[in-house]
């Protein structure tokens, strides 16, 4: 972004002077005027030192982007774990909230990681919701219905409790898989499992495929929409919207139904619309929640 300087004016100005009168800073008397002199240029060096900027009064995009967070209102925008993580007010707002209710997810430090996702589905089964970690529009307004219960109160209180890691990180360091997709939402649920699995776990060895690996992973999967042409000698498992624990026994069937050298499992992520943000995240969460809970099992040596 081009950087917003003192003596500037429009739109951009007013934008930023919005959003310093949410954070409740002074603008003076003229408030809103789109011109970036005076009480303008206090409060954004005053918005800079508290948030441990450097103090230029220059609206660049490391101020910029600070700003923008401090200004999300929970429901804003969804929320869901992912790399780089969502991070801002509406986060600690969130975070807050769980903590007081004793869905613990830690520090209330605005940064939606892994902690928190566990702590946001504990919450969704908690409200007999679908418990997929998205916190969108129900989630949100669900936490905002028990405002009256958490807010004012200390979230640091409940943030030392012990917080279980999100999914059984362990196997996404000691399992390699890879993981391709064949058609346009295909290829985007597979690169939100990538993502997902590396949001999740620092080291997860889980990557994208072009089809020519050279290696040999625990498990290589094929992401493939409707109409599904099966390959010869390759199991196919429909995503479908079973729990994980169901879709990570039908991986697991489907595994060892074949000869223990095939690793290639066929997923069926059937009819998602075009740029569903939503659907996309959502089967690559149950897909991952799946994947983990197969490497995982007791009884079987991936």
């Amino acid at each position: 972004m081009k950087p917003i300087l003192p003596g500037g004016r429009g739109p951009d100005v007013e934008d930023v002077q919005r959003r310093l009168l949410i954070l409740g800073y002074d603008l003076g008397p003229t408030g809103v005027d789109g011109v970036f002199l005076g009480m303008t240029r206090d409060a954004v060096v005053a918005f800079q030192s508290a948030q441990g900027l450097s103090e230029d009064g220059i609206v660049g995009e490391e101020t910029w982007s600070t700003l923008v967070d401090e200004t999300f209102v929970l429901g804003d925008r969804m929320l869901y774990l992912r790399l780089p993580y969502f991070h801002g007010r509406d986060v600690r707002v969130l975070q807050s909230g769980l903590n007081i209710l004793g869905f613990s997810c830690g520090e209330p430090d605005g940064i939606f990681g892994p902690f928190c996702e566990r702590a946001v589905r504990e919450f969704q089964r908690s409200c007999g919701h679908a418990d997929d970690g998205i916190v969108g529009a129900e989630t949100a307004r669900a936490l905002e219905g028990l405002r009256h219960v958490w807010e004012g109160k200390d979230p640091r209180m409940a943030s030392t409790a012990t917080v279980a890691p999100a999914r059984t990180v362990d196997v996404l360091r000691r399992h390699e898989v890879t993981v391709e997709g064949r058609g346009d939402a295909a290829k985007e649920i597979a690169q939100r499992f990538v993502n997902l699995a590396l949001a999740t776990c620092e080291g997860a060895l889980v990557v994208m495929s072009d089809g020519t690996d050279a290696t040999e992973p625990a498990l290589r999967l094929k992401l493939v929409e409707p109409p599904v042409e099966t390959l010869e000698g390759v199991p196919l498992v429909a995503l479908g919207g079973d729990d994980a624990s169901a879709l990570a026994g039908r991986l697991t069937t489907a595994r060892f139904a074949l000869p223990t050298d095939c690793r290639d499992v066929l997923i069926d992520v059937g009819f998602v619309e075009r740029a569903d943000e939503i659907g996309y995240q959502r089967r690559a969460i149950r897909l991952l929640d799946a994947v983990c809970g197969a490497l995982a099992a007791d009884a079987v040596a991936w």
